[in-house]
């Protein structure tokens, strides 16, 4: 099956956030006009920015938070080798640069690894806001804490697992994300690079393939292209091993 390329409109880079698709997982249910009208002034939406293209680097001044409003960002530190270590991938409707709150310096960097827009919110602005709409800062804290706790849910589970596992926990996991985002759970692309999933999950590229292709064989994943499709969750489940860290994962029962 082959997938057409997706036609990029300019146009709807310049959707109000009254409009926009997003606007039930970046703002709080029942925020008024006032309160929607305030984030109008401060927002920005960015033109489509192309794979490879950084957002923010480590070691710069916290200025923005991000919104990711559309294609896939991975975020990176280097490691004590100076080498580039991929610490989680970013989808359209979750938020980036909380990292640098605390000290008001980025720690890690985030890079488009597709085709991507964004809308930005300087910190400042949004800070004044929160304090006059307090139900904005609990979103961006909800938000905050189901990012971290899905990515730290996944680094403790993937720890001492063997390839097959990690890679069943790995795919589990962004099903359970997109479903969260309201996409299909069984049906999403894999815009991240074999070496980029190698890198995260701390294995090679040519162990990554293999599994891919052996979970293909099995019929439990079909991939065509970077669309994956998962057709037996049953049968992912029980590679994982896990049965319950899988379910934490996933959602589902």
């Amino acid at each position: 099956m082959t997938h057409p390329a997706q036609t990029i409109d300019f146009h709807k880079f310049k959707v109000s956030c009254k409009a926009c698709s997003l606007q039930e997982l970046c703002l709080p249910r029942g925020l008024d006009s006032s309160g929607m009208d305030r984030l109008e002034e401060i927002v920005k939406r960015s033109r489509p920015v192309q794979r490879g293209d950084l957002i923010f680097r480590a070691g710069d001044k916290l200025i923005n938070i991000y919104a990711v409003r559309s294609g896939t960002v991975k975020l990176s530190m280097l490691d004590e080798s100076g080498a580039d270590q991929i610490l989680g991938f970013i989808f359209p409707g979750e938020i980036i640069g909380l990292d640098g709150i605390d000290k008001q310096v980025h720690q890690v960097s985030a890079t488009a690894i597709e085709v991507a827009t964004y809308c930005s919110f300087p910190f400042s602005s949004i800070n004044n806001i929160c304090k006059q709409i307090p139900d904005l800062q609990m979103q961006l804290m909800r938000l905050m804490s189901r990012q971290l706790t899905a990515e730290n849910e996944l680094i403790l589970t993937i720890g001492k697992k063997n390839a097959d596992e990690k890679i069943a926990i790995f795919l589990l996991s962004l099903s359970a994300r997109f479903h969260t985002l309201g996409f299909s759970a069984s049906e999403f692309k894999l815009s991240m690079s074999r070496q980029d999933i190698a890198n995260y999950l701390g294995l090679t590229i040519e162990t990554v393939s293999r599994v891919f292709s052996r979970l293909q064989r099995d019929g439990i994943i079909k991939i065509d292209r970077k669309m994956v499709t998962i057709q037996d969750r049953d049968a992912l489940v029980s590679v994982s091993i896990s049965c319950q860290t899988a379910k934490k994962l996933t959602g589902h029962d």
